[in-house]
C-alpha cells in the first residue's frame, strides 16, 4: 500500500480527500506555486485545485516564458488579474461589475501566486509576463486561520484563504465556497494533533 494518497498526494494518514467537495465557480483561479511549495505536509493550494474543476496549478519561479500560460492569456475574451497587494492594486471588491455589460461573459481568470511572501515576490519580481496585468487586493480580509504557518503580515492569509476570499468576493456566495475554508480547518486541526504535547502553545500562540 502507497504511503501517499494518489488523489491529494498528501501521506496516507494525512489525506484530505474526505473533506473535499466538487464546487461549481465561474472564475478560473491558476495557482502559480513556488518549487519549496511542492512537498509541504501544510500546503493548501491543493485544496483549490481538488475542489474547483477549473482551477490550475503549474510550478515554478519565472514564468515570463510559460508557453502554455502566454497562450491562455493572449485569449482575446480573458480577463485575468493577480491578487497581490502592489501599489497600484485595485481592491477585488471593485470587480465585481467587470464584464457584465459586454454582449459575450468574458473567462474571469484570478492568478494566486502560492509561497512565502518572500517566495511570492520573487515569482512576482521574475515573472515579466505577470507584471503586465493588473493586480487586485484582498479587501475583505480579516485576519487568516493559517495557525501553523506565521506570517510577516498581520492579515497574512494561506492560498486556499485566498481563493476562498476572491471567489466570495467576485461571486457574492460565501456558503458556496464555505467548504474550501471546512477542508482547510480540518487539515490545520489534523496537523496540531500530530505535533508532540506543547509544541503548538509555544510556538504558534
Amino acid at each position: 500500500m502507497s504511503r501517499y494518497c494518489e488523489r491529494c498526494k498528501k501521506a496516507t494518514k494525512a489525506c484530505i480527500c474526505q473533506w473535499i467537495q466538487q464546487l461549481d465557480a465561474k472564475t478560473e483561479l491558476w495557482i502559480l506555486q513556488h518549487p519549496s511549495e511542492v512537498k509541504r505536509a501544510i500546503g493548501t493550494a491543493r485544496i483549490l485545485t481538488l475542489s474547483l474543476p477549473n482551477a490550475k496549478l503549474w510550478v515554478g519561479e519565472d514564468f515570463s516564458h510559460h508557453e502554455e500560460i502566454n497562450q491562455l492569456l493572449a485569449e482575446p475574451d480573458r480577463q485575468a488579474w493577480v491578487v497581490y497587494p502592489g501599489e497600484q492594486a485595485l481592491p477585488i471588491s471593485s470587480l465585481t461589475g467587470e464584464g457584465t455589460e459586454q454582449a459575450t461573459e468574458p473567462k474571469r481568470t484570478l492568478i494566486l501566486l502560492d509561497g512565502t511572501w518572500k517566495k511570492a515576490y520573487k515569482i512576482w519580481q521574475l515573472s515579466s509576463n505577470l507584471q503586465q496585468l493588473p493586480t487586485v487586493a484582498l479587501d475583505n480580509v480579516e485576519q487568516g486561520n493559517y495557525r501553523i504557518r506565521k506570517s510577516p503580515k498581520s492579515q497574512g492569509v494561506s492560498t486556499v484563504e485566498a481563493g476562498y476570499l476572491a471567489l466570495t468576493a467576485l461571486e457574492g456566495d460565501d456558503d458556496k465556497f464555505a467548504p474550501l475554508i471546512d477542508a482547510f480547518n480540518q487539515m490545520i486541526e489534523y496537523q496540531i494533533q500530530q505535533m508532540p504535547q506543547g509544541v503548538f502553545e509555544r510556538n504558534y500562540r
